[in-house]
């Protein structure tokens, strides 16, 4: 079969005339090549337009050893450099997935291409335009994908302790629920009045209700000594081990005299017995309730950073929610830095019409790139508050300031680039901040940038309607 007729079959190629074809024809080579036969090593010029009349190309990392694979181009694939791309290099590696043959035309020729074969241009410019959309697609998506692993990392750190808090204290709760039955024995065998019951229900919830004092060390050991003390003195067999949770919720030698009192020395070793015994049940019930409590508010900043449970269009939205989640899920960084965070928002800022979704990826790129930039023991300050500007517009203006290095002056101009980063290989994409941009001009707002060294502030501007 002619050549012609071979990229006939292109389907990119059905309206461009046959002598823009046979002028491609008459300046490319035809060549093949076996498989995994290397036709462009990383970092090496891409010097040709290729287009594969037959068998695969691949386009992987190039690694030593095993490789990622990027891209498949199948059978009438248009690849490599096309007219008007300022492509020079590439990244990674192109190789033959399977036995190919393919028909390539060189640079130098390109310029004369887009001067005098119309059609054929159109073709491949919308074919580079279609690479473009695509590439810049799959990067934002990755950039997504990078950002929720970064949360994802943090959220699993964050429900493992609440997680097996629970879990722990479940056991202990079972194995201490086992010794309830002789623990009642012992209190049918007291011989109390209803104002003695009375008596020993009054001192356990007016302990059980209150705030657990907060102890050092030192105090409590010296309580727990004068308990010890106090329970052997009294009678009271197993004196340390009832001491302990005693002071834990408060009991003193005061309250034990008065207790004392009112129930009699017969009495005492049950009633002291029910009380640890019932305190012991408290805290781990307490313990199990706090630990669901966190889980709770960790899916819900789940929920409210996702809107899981909402629809995909523009809705009022509160951004203080949006921050505090996001605040929320990067917890474990903050704290892994000490870092001290101040939020200042009002609880009268007005709502805002916008994606709820594109809103939160703003505060976790902003919010997440400062704790990077933070040493141990930084701050980190977020403020919004309402914004009304001479043309009568009202907006919202939120700022994320932290006391780090600050970026330097001579780059300050390229953050927003996209693929521009400062952090090392396999940290960043460089596409954190281009999306916060993206993301702030599609709500018609404006984002700012003021930095010098223990200062940055990026202020964010947008609309409320």
């Amino acid at each position: 079969m002619a050549l012609l007729d071979t990229l006939r079959q292109f389907p990119a190629f059905a309206s461009v005339p046959d002598d823009q074809l046979q002028w491609f024809i008459d300046r490319a080579e035809e060549v093949a090549f076996p498989a995994e036969h290397v036709l462009v090593q990383p970092g090496e010029p891409v010097d040709y337009l290729i287009l594969l009349l037959d068998g695969q190309i691949r386009v992987d990392t190039g690694a030593n050893g095993s490789s990622d694979e990027l891209v498949i181009y199948d059978k009438h694939a248009i690849l490599g450099v096309l007219p008007y791309s300022r492509m020079k290099t590439i990244p990674n590696r192109i190789i033959t997935d399977k036995p190919s043959q393919l028909v390539r035309l060189h640079r130098d020729h390109l310029r004369e291409l887009a001067q005098s074969q119309y059609e054929l241009t159109e073709v491949f410019v919308h074919e580079m335009t279609t690479r473009v959309r695509d590439f810049t697609k799959l990067t934002q998506q990755n950039e997504k994908m990078a950002s929720l692993g970064r949360l994802s990392a943090g959220l699993a750190h964050e429900l493992n302790n609440p997680v097996s808090a629970v879990v722990r204290s479940g056991d202990t709760l079972k194995t201490h629920l086992r010794a309830t039955p002789e623990a009642f024995k012992t209190v049918m065998n007291l011989n109390l009045n209803d104002e003695q019951v009375d008596t020993v229900g009054e001192a356990f919830f007016k302990r059980v209700d209150q705030e657990l004092p907060s102890l050092s060390l030192l105090e409590r050991s010296s309580r727990e000594d004068e308990l010890t003390d106090w329970l052997d003195d009294n009678g009271v067999d197993d004196s340390m081990d009832l001491a302990g949770p005693l002071v834990e919720f408060g009991f003193t030698v005061d309250d034990l005299d008065w207790i004392l009192e009112r129930v009699g020395d017969a009495n005492l070793a049950g009633i002291v017995n029910w009380l640890v015994n019932n305190l012991v049940t408290e805290k781990l019930v307490k313990e199990i309730s706090d630990a669901s409590k966190r889980i709770a508010t960790l899916i819900n900043s789940i929920k409210e950073y996702t809107r899981m449970d909402r629809g995909a269009g523009k809705e009022q939205v509160e951004l203080a929610n949006g921050i505090r989640s996001t605040l929320t899920l990067l917890d474990h960084k903050i704290r892994n830095k000490h870092i001290a965070v101040t939020l200042n928002i009002p609880d009268d800022l007005p709502a805002i019409c916008g994606w709820p979704g594109e809103l939160n990826q703003i505060w976790t790129n902003l919010i997440d790139n400062a704790i990077d930039a933070l040493p141990d023991g930084g701050t980190l300050e977020i403020t919004s508050e309402p914004d009304r500007q001479a043309n009568g517009l009202e907006f919202v203006l939120t700022k994320v300031i932290d006391n780090g290095s600050g970026i330097p002056a001579d780059i300050q101009d390229k953050i927003f680039e996209p693929f521009f980063t400062t952090k090392g290989i396999g940290k960043g994409t460089g596409l954190g901040l281009d999306i916060v941009c993206g993301i702030v001009k599609h709500h018609n707002g404006s984002i700012k940038v003021h930095s010098e060294p223990g200062h940055t502030e990026f202020s964010v501007c947008i609309p409320v309607d």
